[in-house]
């Protein structure tokens, strides 16, 4: 018998200072779209979704049930992979006042070589954002 494998990543759970200066971030400035949606206890939610994945927002202090151990803003680090040149990407985060924090620099993701920036989001989680080579 095989053992059981996990096919893919539906979504992830960011823990927030602000929800509505999380929105607005991750909508302007990375091109996601804001979803509200409703949890099995009927309690408005929200979450940003891109691709066929999306991320979940919990408030800090309010987060939902289940939740992390210790769920704390500004500790994540994400990738996401984009086929838009980090040239393009760097002009446009540079009009929307997001600075980068280093690159572009070469990294190694899931399948093989990135070209990547990085940048800090609101609650200053560290995001990379790669193209593939």
């Amino acid at each position: 018998m095989t053992s059981p494998q996990i096919k893919s990543l539906d979504h992830l759970v960011l823990t927030v200072a602000d929800i509505s200066a999380t929105i607005a971030f991750y909508c302007d400035a990375l091109g996601m779209t804001h979803q509200e949606f409703r949890g099995a206890d009927d309690v408005l939610r929200h979450a940003l979704v891109f691709g066929s994945q999306k991320i979940n927002l919990h408030q800090a202090g309010a987060e939902f049930e289940p939740k992390a151990n210790h769920p704390t803003p500004g500790s994540a680090d994400l990738c996401l992979l984009s086929d838009t040149a980090l040239d393009d990407w760097i002009v446009h985060l540079s009009a929307c006042g997001v600075g980068i924090e280093e690159g572009p620099v070469g990294r190694t993701g899931a399948v093989g070589p990135l070209r990547s920036i990085y940048l800090r989001d609101p609650d200053a989680n560290l995001i990379e954002i790669s193209n593939q080579l």
